[in-house]
């Protein structure tokens, strides 16, 4: 091998060496080579102090949005008059005719479409549905807001009138 220069190991090389192959498990079949007595064992590694990460700041998790619950750091007046249907929606957006999934998209695109355009409250028509608990995109709209890519944005929902369970109100957080 031309170019390469050999140079002798130093004893900590050798020691290191050792430790690494006193560590080894040697293949079936075959012995393990002996080992020089006189390599001396490796010495303690110093302390390192590692300096303490800061402590991290981490955010509480938003409530859930519940329909018709009042979210906590919304005064009072402010959720009577969104609860009663005083405050009136900037926008409506209709679901009726929709399938879960192309309805579960327009609310999507709707609710930040919104937000960016800082409007505050929106209404969300699902419609009543047939049977007892009613349709499909009523059940899943609760669960809609409460995705990680709605729950930022949306602050409370509740329907405008007891009497129109098919209507949802937002109350979308203000834009920073």
């Amino acid at each position: 091998m031309s170019g390469h220069r050999r140079t002798a190991l130093t004893e900590q090389d050798r020691t290191v060496w050792a430790s690494y192959a006193r560590a080894v498990r040697p293949l079936p079949g075959r012995a393990v080579p002996p080992l020089p007595d006189d390599i001396p064992s490796l010495p303690e590694p110093p302390d390192l102090m590692v300096p303490p990460s800061p402590p991290r700041t981490v955010r509480p998790q938003a409530a859930a949005v519940s329909v018709g619950g009042q979210p906590g750091g919304l005064d009072s007046a402010t959720w009577t008059r969104f609860r009663s249907g005083k405050l009136a929606p900037s926008r409506t957006l209709d679901l009726h005719g929709r399938t879960a999934q192309r309805a579960f998209h327009a609310v999507h695109a709707f609710l930040h479409g919104a937000h960016a355009d800082g409007v505050r409250c929106v209404e969300v028509i699902t419609g009543r549905g047939a049977g007892e608990t009613g349709g499909v995109l009523r059940r899943e709209l609760p669960l809609w807001l409460n995705q990680p890519s709605l729950r930022p944005i949306v602050l409370a929902a509740t329907h405008p009138h007891p009497a129109n369970p098919g209507s949802v109100r937002v109350l979308l957080r203000r834009a920073r």
